[in-house]
């Protein structure tokens, strides 16, 4: 091995005892089957990296198939509710680490399982003991039940292995991070069971001093809980899951996997820090502004292999030599050297560059050790070995790796190997001429070389082959077959390309050996091009469309915003409207006649709060946000007849789940609620629902057809009302009235009364029945608004209140000089007399 002794660096995994819910060969060392195996067997197998190579960047979005493999553990007795989870991205070799407290709902577990989207999750077999079933084993087999589940003995949970492990693999680079994790003792039982599993399964061992361990706590990231990702369609789209039409698919012009993966995970968990935000904007605001910046460095991330996956492959040894990891070795090594030649032209176009970021990605390109790993395999590799699409150019790339008169065997091999390859030419031409057909040489992975052929079946003598040939297939008019004695040269070329690769094998080990101590700073270098790719996704992004430059402050005000999603769907831009949510107006409720445009406003300002937070651009004319540490929505199903009384029961969890975990520094979106049950219930559970939402000064956008809601504003200040216009068009046929829509958002609640009366008139409910329902209606409404109304009193509280907070709103954040102060200042004293003549001058006097 070239990475020294490997018994060091693991125990024998023979003696591991592993008891799987799926079945995956693991019988032989099964030490009892789980309740879930009888439930679900699974079928998953793991194919050890080994065998794979690194895919190009035109490989389909490496999101899209799960790789995660994830321990989670759990603290008993008087720590239950403290959650230990580690995690390990088979294509990446970073370990993530969390350890965090969690209430009876796992809302946190739940959430970052459904981040990680996870191939198989590890926990302890005591977590699911029949008849004895933990909490938590219940609600994540609930929600993830297309995971394959893999229960481990108790004892693999050991935090002392973990601290053991964590010495021994993890990069020198990283080593802080042994003192985050020194005291926590439930991720360190996680990081155990996962490492010593995925040896297991992958049958290598990573190498001493090779993994990039970090501890991440959920305090650095905005939590969206799984139910909202869903709802705002942020990384899937509802109706067509293949479907672009999603926030990830419209920022998504990534040009590597590890681009595509950083955007996706940061979607998902937004940052909650302005200052690293601004310093993304920066970067953004560069690209936008230097074009030569932009598309030069489009043009180097571009080239770029998937830079994570290949050092997941380097950094593993694998504990058999086989022809397959021999292979496996020279290609992600000719992948490495295709890498490194990539440093200088990515040093060259980020050179000029002004913001702070990009300066410390040229500084950090500036690495000594990348010119020393692509100097050594210089001295082994030929300089034109490089990256190649096509199975036979790569396998020429392979066999040609390394230079001549470096080993002579391999040299002879080598000549072998060309003179078969010369032999099988011959042999085809030959064959053409004998039977005068058009053949020609082809060659695919599976079959090695064989013949084609483009030709009629009314060209060939008799209408078939001649029967020296044999697996004959036919495409159209392409004959794809070979002969016995081409078999018997594929064997020979085969035999002589496992000689090159065994030979070739060795050197490359030895060169590996040379260079793994360097190796680290590949780390660094996948972080850059993934973060570079992201940004130029953003600037490109922002090049189709007219966003803006998002502010940070403790207001959320947007000028002239629009749906993100609906502008790509849409043939005409959408209507843009106005927001304003701050201190004294923390809540605002919307109202309007169905299909007005509420949902789509509520969905569209979550989105534009998460865009500012990831470091994009904003669709509006302005924007300011306050940062959201969650965000949380809760989208109406109202329409969902079948199951009109689940709805309900989801409409009640989900409100439970919002006021549980939400605070003052939280977004709510809240479309419709208590609409699957009675009018006098649906809004006592609203008006209470409201009333515990403005006492936690989360901002909150509250879409009801609760009319009888809008009148809390009476009795809370901060509350404000606002509705979707509709007008009155007469048609021509019948001469009845419809309703248009304007999507545009004014102050004060809706005048339409009964829009769900109009709505019955136009459909062929009997006139009788319509008219008897309108005198129903304006009854009741006029018992409830005759004891709703606001008195002189409460209207003086709340002018007193808004002017309180304008005045606090302008000590906070006023950048006016003293001249345009006192104007504004003089100004507002006129509003607030304006509206209160007589207490204005008594205030005067006083």
């Amino acid at each position: 091995s070239y990475f020294g002794d490997k018994s060091s660096c693991a125990e024998d995994a023979s003696a591991v005892n592993f008891t799987s819910s799926s079945s995956r060969g693991l019988n032989s060392t099964c030490i009892r089957k789980t309740p879930l195996s009888s439930a679900r067997s699974l079928c998953r197998s793991h194919t050890p990296l080994m065998g794979h190579s690194v895919t190009s960047s035109s490989a389909v979005s490496a999101h899209t198939i799960a790789s995660v493999i994830v321990a989670v553990v759990e603290g008993r007795g008087l720590a239950r509710g403290e959650i230990g989870m580690a995690s390990i991205d088979l294509k990446n070799p970073e370990v993530i680490l969390s350890q965090f407290a969690d209430n009876t709902t796992y809302a946190k577990v739940i959430t970052k399982l459904k981040i990680l989207t996870p191939l198989e999750i590890i926990m302890s077999n005591t977590a699911c003991d029949a008849g004895n079933t933990t909490k938590l084993f219940s609600l994540i087999t609930e929600h993830f039940k297309n995971v394959t589940f893999t229960t481990v003995q108790r004892k693999y949970f050991n935090e002392t292995k973990g601290l053991e492990y964590i010495e021994q693999l993890c990069a020198s680079e990283f080593s802080t991070v042994f003192m985050e994790v020194q005291s926590k003792y439930y991720c360190l039982a996680a990081v155990a069971a996962l490492l010593k599993y995925v040896e297991f399964i992958q049958n290598s061992v990573y190498a001493p001093k090779s993994l990039k361990v970090r501890f991440q706590g959920s305090e650095k990231t905005a939590m969206i809980d799984s139910s909202s990702a869903q709802n705002l369609e942020l990384v899937t789209n509802n109706r067509d899951s293949r479907n672009g039409h999603t926030l990830f698919g419209i920022l998504n012009y990534t040009k590597t996997p590890g681009g595509s993966r950083r955007l996706r995970s940061n979607i998902l968990e937004p940052l909650v820090d302005a200052e690293t935000i601004n310093t993304r904007l920066d970067c953004v605001q560069e690209l936008l502004q230097d074009e030569e910046l932009f598309f030069g460095l489009q043009a180097v991330i571009s080239k770029f292999l998937d830079t994570e996956q290949l050092l997941s492959v380097l950094v593993q040894i694998p504990k058999q030599d086989t022809v397959k990891t021999a292979e496996s070795k020279i290609t992600n090594l000719i992948y490495l050297k295709h890498t490194l030649e990539l440093v200088e032209p990515l040093k060259a176009a980020l050179r000029n560059c002004s913001t702070p970021l990009l300066k410390a990605y040229y500084s950090s390109l500036e690495d000594s050790r990348f010119g020393i790993i692509l100097e050594k395999i210089t001295t082994v590799i030929n300089d034109d070995t490089r990256y190649t699409k096509g199975c036979l150019n790569m396998r020429t790339q392979k066999c040609y790796a390394v230079k001549p008169n470096v080993n002579e065997f391999l040299d002879i091999a080598r000549r072998t190997y060309t003179e078969i390859v010369d032999d099988i030419a011959g042999l085809i031409t030959q064959l053409a001429e004998k039977y005068n057909l058009p053949m020609r040489t082809s060659f695919s992975s599976a079959r090695g070389f064989f013949i084609q052929m483009n030709a009629d079946c009314s060209t060939l003598p008799s209408g078939q082959l001649p029967s020296e040939f044999t697996k004959i297939t036919k495409m159209k008019n392409t004959y794809s077959f070979t002969s016995a004695d081409l078999i018997k040269m594929n064997e020979r070329c085969q035999e002589s390309l496992r000689e090159i690769y065994h030979m070739t094998y060795l050197i490359v080990c030895k060169l590996l050996n040379e260079i793994y101590e360097y190796i680290h700073c590949l780390y660094k270098l996948s972080d850059i091009v993934s973060m570079l790719d992201m940004l130029l996704s953003f600037a490109h992004a922002c090049t189709l469309s007219d966003y803006v430059r998002p502010e940070f402050t403790d207001t959320l005000a947007i000028k002239q915003g629009w749906h993100p999603i609906l502008e790509k769907i849409a043939v005409e831009k959408p209507v843009s409207n106005n927001t304003y949510l701050t201190e004294g107006s923390s809540f605002i409720i919307i109202t309007g006649p169905n299909m007005s445009g509420k949902s789509t406003y509520l969905k569209q300002i979550a989105l534009c709060q998460i865009m500012a937070q990831i470091g994009s651009y904003v669709p509006a004319e302005y924007c300011s946000f306050r940062i959201a540490e969650q965000i949380f929505t809760r989208i109406g199903m109202d329409d969902d007849i079948e199951t009109n009384a689940s709805t309900f029961m989801k409409e009640m969890k989900e409100i439970t789940y919002i006021m549980q975990n939400a605070n003052d520094k939280s977004l709510i979106i809240i479309d419709e609620l208590g609409r699957g049950t009675s009018t006098e219930e649906g809004i006592g559970i609203c008006y209470a629902a409201c009333e515990y939402l403005l006492s936690l000064k989360a901002f909150t956008l509250f879409a009801t057809h609760f009319l009888e809601l809008c009148h809390i504003d009476a009795l809370y200040p901060n509350v404000e009302n606002y509705h979707f216009e509709v007008q009155h068009v007469r048609s021509s046929v019948g001469n009845k009235e419809k309703i248009a829509y304007t999507y545009k958002l004014s102050k004060g609640y809706t005048e339409e009364k009964n829009y769900g009366l109009k709505a019955a008139e136009v459909s062929s409910l009997p006139p009788s029945i319509v008219l008897d329902a309108k005198e129903i209606t304006n009854n009741i409404a006029r018992q409830i608004l005759h004891r709703q109304k606001s008195t002189p009193e409460t209207m003086k509280q709340r002018v007193v209140y808004h002017l309180a907070m304008r005045l606090v709103q302008t000590a906070r954040n006023s950048r006016l000089d003293p001249d345009s102060l006192r104007i504004y200042l003089r100004g507002l004293k006129k509003k607030y007399e304006a509206h209160f003549p007589a207490s204005g001058t008594s205030n005067k006097q006083q």
